[in-house]
């Protein structure tokens, strides 16, 4: 096999996310102001930067003030400020809307705005390139390197042209090594390597377990006589249970699009369970319904998200790097928020980065980020949001109570922190335990059945390709799973990936049509034996976010750039179809 090439920089960045692009841009900002140049790269899995992020998402500019405060006159794509706030609790048939004056402050939204997260994203992207920044989408980080004293080097990315048996074929191209003094992990939630390194230098020992949720999102283009550019609708209740957290949400956008969703927490426990299903079940609410009457859906998508707030904060760092963003768990869970919380981490980092590397160091632990992270607006958010998760996991009205004790009566400053007792994969129970549950089919006008919704994610991977939801023992989904919980993964996954099948005998196994992976990460959370492990496949694979697309000065799309002149996958990619799952992991 042809050798790995190597590229240096002062700091390798993985992910182009909010966190990871406020990281480059701070640090090419600092290196201008101090006369001291920096190498900067960043490496985004997506076919181009914003690939993997679906429209529609409600954004505080606080950290944006801070890290470009010109961001109006460099034409940012927040055009559409918060103009309503709207709390409802739903019944089946009913809902009850919350007056303002009783909403607290953590749900309300003045001064922020609706944005499409992915254009912020490709707004950023274009910042950081002005700035001199590296971007490289379509390749994925696939391995952590490390140095003979332990310490993190930068990482290696994944091998092309590898085929399902695992081995070379005529298009085969070999990783790069990118190697820098300090890299920085923003996979976003559940990044696989951030797992590996919280395992490997046990960043973990001292936190909470991690807790998460899966969002669920779709992208409506609704009829102008219903859309109220600005307004921010969020739900509880129906139709969840009482004992299950989880919400949901509807913006306002621009130009008639309305982004609709639903979070549903993953610690929840009837096996039975499909969030999918209770997302379409959402939006046939007499409350919601309306809004989507007559419209036209666009877009789907789906990705967990870490919700466990500032308990289960991991140690941010380790010799050579560390963690930002949501690969961390930067979420404020109470506000449904987390991009600028990201990005003011990812700052952070980068001053802390910025200062070592001025004073010749390389390699050490930043502690200089932790430190000031603590003493930032960031930790003092997620301080008096640190109980509203634990409060809201004893139930839909023992913890709207209790969360609104803690954030009206004690401003979030309660004189107690609550803390989270169990691993999300830990609470299911058996199947015998939980009741059925009975969802209705599609309607293919407001619901929608899962393989329709994975067509227009516009996801595709390479089929030759050795399958990226790896089993640590083949034989648990059959003989635990199925035995004991009616094989969940059939029904936690948002893209139906797993199935099982059964031969002429009667037989069973577990299918994996790893062609419709949207990437979400919930089989790797919510497997309640922690068999699946989510690895990355090869570059540029996975959903293609339909955004608008950000050229470069020289007309070509982000996604054709590449390190080295190397060949690149396809700008667009092929769209795929409902009966496309030809990608199989048996």
């Amino acid at each position: 096999m042809p050798e790995r090439e190597s590229m240096e920089y002062d700091v390798v960045i993985v992910g182009a996310g909010p966190a990871g692009l406020a990281a480059a841009i701070r640090l090419k900002q600092l290196a201008a102001e101090r006369g001291h140049d920096v190498g900067v790269c960043v490496l985004e899995k997506g076919s181009e930067v914003g690939a993997h992020i679906l429209s529609g998402a409600v954004i505080d500019p606080r950290a944006l003030n801070e890290l470009l405060p010109n961001w109006r006159e460099l034409n940012a794509p927040l055009n559409a400020p918060v103009t309503e706030d709207r709390f409802q609790f739903l019944t089946e048939n009913a809902s009850l809307k919350v007056p303002n004056l009783m909403l607290p402050s953590c749900f309300q939204n003045h001064g922020n705005y609706v944005v499409s997260l992915g254009n912020v994203c490709r707004w950023l992207g274009q910042q950081a390139e002005a700035l001199g920044v590296e971007i490289f989408p379509g390749f994925a980080a696939a391995e952590v390197l490390y140095g003979a004293d332990g310490g993190i080097t930068g990482v290696a990315t994944g091998d092309m042209g590898i085929g399902r048996d695992g081995k070379p074929t005529a298009a085969y191209q070999p990783g790069m090594a990118l190697r820098a003094k300090y890299t920085f992990f923003a996979e976003g939630c559940r990044g696989h390597l951030g797992r590996q390194l919280r395992r490997h230098f046990a960043l973990c020992e001292r936190a909470d377990p991690q807790v998460y949720g899966i969002g669920l999102k779709e992208l409506w283009e609704i009829k102008p006589e219903k859309h109220q550019q600005g307004l921010v609708i969020h739900t509880a209740g129906w139709p969840l249970e009482n004992d299950t957290y989880g919400g949901s949400f509807l913006y306002h956008m621009e130009n008639n699009l309305v982004s609709v969703g639903f979070v549903v927490g993953l610690g929840y426990s009837n096996p039975h369970l499909n969030p999918y299903e209770e997302f379409q079940r959402y939006k046939t609410h007499p409350a919601i319904r309306p809004f989507l009457e007559g419209g036209k859906r666009i877009a789907y998508g789906a990705r967990a998200i870490a919700a466990g707030g500032l308990q289960s904060l991991p140690k941010l760092v380790f010799p050579g790097g560390g963690l930002i963003g949501d690969d961390a768990g930067f979420l404020n869970a109470s506000r449904i928020k987390g991009s600028h919380a990201a990005m003011k981490s990812g700052m952070l980092a980068a001053e802390a980065a910025f200062a070592a590397i001025a004073a010749g160091d390389a390699g050490d632990e930043l502690t200089d980020y932790p430190e000031a992270f603590r003493a930032s607006w960031l930790y003092d958010e997620l301080h008096r949001a640190r109980n509203f998760k634990p409060w809201m996991s004893k139930g839909l009205v023992t913890g709207t109570l209790m969360v609104g004790i803690d954030q009206v009566v004690f401003r979030g400053r309660a004189p107690w922190t609550l803390h989270h007792q169990h691993a999300d994969h830990e609470t299911l129970k058996t199947k015998h335990e939980a009741p059925p549950i009975d969802y209705p089919k599609p309607d293919g006008v407001i619901t929608f059945d899962r393989l329709s919704s994975v067509f227009i994610s516009n996801t595709n991977h390479n089929e030759d390709q050795p399958c990226h939801l790896t089993l640590k023992d083949a034989t648990v989904p059959v003989k635990v799973n199925l035995e004991l919980y009616d094989a969940p993964e059939q029904r936690y996954c948002p893209a139906g990936v797993y199935e099982i099948v059964r031969d002429p005998d009667g037989n069973a196994r577990l299918q994996i049509n790893a062609q419709n992976c949207v990437h979400c990460k919930t089989c790797d959370i919510k497997d309640p034996t922690q068999n699946i492990v989510w690895v990355a496949p090869e570059g540029g694979g996975g959903p293609n976010y339909p955004n608008k697309r950000w050229l470069d000065r020289r007309g070509r799309t982000r996604n054709q750039r590449t390190p080295a002149g190397r060949q690149r996958l396809p700008a667009v990619m092929p769209h795929p179809s409902t009966a496309a799952r030809r990608y199989i992991c048996a």
